[in-house]
């Protein structure tokens, strides 16, 4: 059993968990995969195949059972969907342990499970107008497949999530301690100033009962879509946080990744641009897809939904960079102060462009 690279925190942790799966993957060998800010991820790899191996975040997830049992749950699901709406779609499933469970609990009480493993090219940039409708085409056919699973047969995976006037109650605790006022902390609360007024708008439209919810993916951003060797999308993979929210927040969270020129990761504010033509992409093959979800009146709120979650993510690394970075995981100390910065110079770009977001979402 071989370890390369991995964290020399877990590296006793990890071989007692492959112990776990040594009948079928008696020569694993495992390595550290992807960048994610939550779970610790792994690909183990061994002569009977490959699949993927997470210790799930307690600190961020407070119920890990129920990301493990949603996941069960959503993978049955898809199973029965996928002939009749889209066969070509690609899903990953449960990956049990010898003694034929769903995870392990390590002796830190910490829960590990495993997962198939879909190879994809990880994307950060879309690359033209094709590939934007593609990747819109795919959230639709996954909103499809999930738009007839009872909300009631899956556990909140996190509670509070894309909840705004939380955010900013968070926020406000956070920064009453704090005397730091340089010129990029005062650029942060300009826009929260600027968008404060306007965060109950999503919140306010579910209560009228104008906007409802359904099961959704939670993370549409772009490098969890799967696309095949002809370009087509064929798949989302990271399905912890599926539950029941609005489908304006997936619309509005895949717009935000995908249509920052810049990438998710970028590292200069400056670099930040917001691609209307992209957009417009994602937004057409969405409606290509998945038109008979939203009523007219449902798709006016799309523009809400794009500036709103842009600023709840910015609004949230700014939070949790003043609170001593306790959510995210940063490299340095400064990586959550220049994640808020970057989408919120991308609310700033968004706002250029409100009519034609507004005209793109329209009938």
């Amino acid at each position: 059993m071989e370890i390369r690279k991995s964290a020399s925190a877990v590296d006793i942790t990890l071989v007692d968990v492959l112990k776990q799966y040594s009948s079928t993957y008696p020569d694993a060998t495992v390595a550290p995969l992807g960048q994610g800010n939550i779970n610790d991820t792994f690909l183990v790899t061994a002569s009977a195949g490959k699949f993927v191996l997470q210790r799930i975040s307690g600190a961020v997830f407070t119920e890990p059972l129920c990301v493990i049992t949603n996941f069960s749950k959503i993978s049955q699901h898809l199973e029965r969907k996928i002939p009749v709406i889209a066969p070509e779609w690609q899903f990953a499933r449960p990956v049990y342990t010898d003694r034929g469970n769903l995870f392990y609990r390590d002796r830190s009480g910490n829960l590990w499970r495993g997962q198939t493993y879909l190879p994809h090219k990880r994307m950060t940039i879309i690359e033209g107008s094709d590939q934007g409708c593609e990747l819109g085409r795919a959230l639709g056919i996954f909103h499809l497949l999930m738009s007839d699973m009872g909300s009631e047969d899956l556990h909140d995976p996190l509670p509070g999530f894309h909840v705004l006037p939380a955010y900013l109650d968070q926020f406000d605790l956070a920064w009453k301690e704090k005397f730091c006022v340089g010129q990029e902390i005062q650029y942060c609360l300009g826009i929260i100033d600027q968008c404060r007024g306007k965060a109950n708008n999503l919140e306010r439209a579910i209560k009228e009962g104008i906007l409802t919810e359904q099961p959704v993916h939670g993370d549409p951003k772009i490098d969890n879509f799967i696309f095949n060797e002809a370009g087509y999308g064929v798949g989302l993979i990271d399905l912890d946080t599926v539950g029941s929210g609005l489908i304006h927040f997936d619309l509005g969270d895949c717009l935000r990744s995908c249509c920052n020129r810049s990438g998710e990761d970028g590292q200069r504010v400056q670099d930040v641009r917001f691609d209307i033509g992209i957009c417009r992409a994602i937004l057409d093959g969405y409606f290509q897809r998945a038109a008979t979800l939203l009523s007219p009146l449902q798709r006016r709120y799309i523009f809400d939904a794009l500036l709103l979650i842009t600023f709840e993510l910015g609004l949230r690394f700014f939070t949790d960079y003043l609170q001593g970075n306790r959510y995210f995981k940063v490299k340095a100390a400064g990586d959550n102060l220049r994640r808020a910065l970057v989408q919120f110079r991308l609310v700033g770009e968004i706002e250029k462009f409100e009519q034609e977001i507004r005209t793109s979402a329209e009938i």
